[in-house]
């Protein structure tokens, strides 16, 4: 039927000519957007070096929803936080929650972070980081329990709003984007495409824009709550559209940098010069994306090098700079409660194919770039999207080449997270052969 419906709207267009023909709509799609801006000014996230909390808001941070359903009824969810990213717990509690308030199951809901540095500390997620007071941290907990119920409003919300739709997608270029691992690899890689989902109704009028990049979200280290250029970019887009939901995906940017950065001006630049090659994209005729929808999620576990020991750990208190003592500690904590230290973190991959038009990979942790480059090219002539920052924020996920060349997106950051790393070889052949496995299944 859908091959016949489009052979039909194919001789209608030639018999009107340059008349616009409307399909049928293929989708239902609901959205919702809820305001995740602190009420006090907590402690900002991202950089371990701030002393003081936030001392104000340049603008609003934003939860944003997509409910997908295709005419069979299987539904797909898409979260976009304006946040640095999220945790393993918050994420499945939240699924639980909404499964059963909607019947939508935890691995339909794939919740995506911007990782914008000027948004709150999100509870657990790079705790060693951050050495707060028991106020600061109580702000902080009691910010998690609120971020918790927002995301489950927005997404029941969302879900209950649900009307006939029209999917369409495309690519631009967006070239602010630099491998930020130069100083280790000059000539390391970088992605400047910029994937856009159109949603329109059944009267072609646009609803919503979903859109990527892949680019740390990190031009200002300033003291107020921003969504920093993708923050810029969501409200360049809704002013040129209005009533319109646009949404940002952070792509594989773990190892990637704006460029110029370190104001404010710079932040709008380059969410300005985003939003821009999203027009580009939406103000053209797209190619259409039929259903029928398939969502897919699963773990693999990636290994760390192996644990130091008890005597070890003890021999190495009160060495090191202050992160690396907070880990020894830490380490030793878990070796008091638990009676060993984790050897291996449960890698996710969360798949949504929308039939044989599009593919959106989601990821979890701080990816680098190497995994879009890979996908793409071993999943060649599939339509894919590969977005880091999925679900969980719980170290960064090297590729082979930079988890040998090492430095901070190799190993370097893993103290932050709680672990004591990095990883063994082999955890970029872990993760592409999961999505390959994923993807085959029937």
């Amino acid at each position: 039927m859908t091959m016949l419906r489009a052979l039909l709207c194919l001789l209608m267009g030639l018999i009107l000519g340059n008349q616009t023909v409307l399909a049928a709509a293929d989708w239902k799609v609901g959205q919702a957007r809820v305001d995740i801006t602190p009420a006090k000014n907590i402690w900002l996230a991202g950089y371990a070096s701030r002393k003081k909390p936030a001392q104000g808001t340049k603008h609003p941070l934003w939860a944003k929803a997509l409910v997908f359903q295709d005419p069979q009824g299987e539904q797909a969810v898409i979260v976009t936080t304006d946040l640095i990213g999220l945790t393993r717990e918050l994420s499945d509690a939240v699924g639980k929650r909404v499964a059963q308030q909607t019947g939508i199951r935890r691995e339909q809901i794939m919740l995506n972070s911007s990782h914008t540095h000027c948004s709150p500390v999100v509870k657990g997620c790079a705790a060693l980081a951050y050495d707060f007071t028991p106020q600061q941290q109580k702000e902080v907990d009691d910010y998690a329990q609120t971020l918790e119920e927002n995301l489950v409003k927005v997404i029941v919300k969302a879900s209950r709003s649900l009307e006939p739709a029209n999917l369409s997608y495309g690519e631009e270029k967006a070239t602010f984007a630099i491998n930020r691992r130069g100083r280790i690899n000059p000539d390391g890689p970088v992605d400047h495409s910029v994937p856009v989902l159109k949603v329109t109704d059944s009267e072609g009028k646009l609803k919503a824009i979903l859109f990527g990049y892949a680019c740390h979200n990190t031009t200002i280290a300033l003291f107020e709550f921003c969504g920093d250029y993708a923050g810029f970019a969501q409200i360049a887009l809704e002013k040129k559209y209005p009533g319109t939901l646009a949404l940002f995906v952070l792509g594989c940017g773990g190892d990637a940098n704006p460029d110029p950065r370190g104001t404010m001006e710079l932040a709008e630049q380059h969410g300005n010069a985003l939003a821009q090659a999203v027009s580009r994209a939406v103000d053209r005729k797209l190619d259409p994306v039929q259903g029928p929808l398939t969502v897919r999620f699963a773990r693999t576990d990636l290994p760390f090098v192996a644990p130091p020991s008890k005597a070890e750990l003890i021999a190495q208190q009160g060495k090191g700079d202050v992160y690396t003592q907070r880990l020894n500690d830490y380490l030793l904590g878990q070796l008091d409660q638990q009676g060993s230290i984790p050897t291996s973190y449960p890698f996710s991959v969360q798949i949504f194919e929308f039939g044989d038009d599009l593919t959106l990979i989601g990821l979890g942790g701080e990816t680098v770039i190497d995994y879009a480059i890979r996908l793409h090219e071993e999943l060649s002539p599939r339509r894919i999207w590969v977005a880091g920052y999925c679900n969980e924020v719980f170290a960064y996920v090297p590729s082979e080449r930079v988890l040998k060349e090492g430095g901070y997106e190799g190993g370097g950051a893993m103290k932050y997270f709680g672990w004591h790393g990095p990883f063994q070889p082999g955890v970029e052949d872990r993760i592409i052969k999961l999505v390959h496995a994923m993807l085959q299944q029937k």
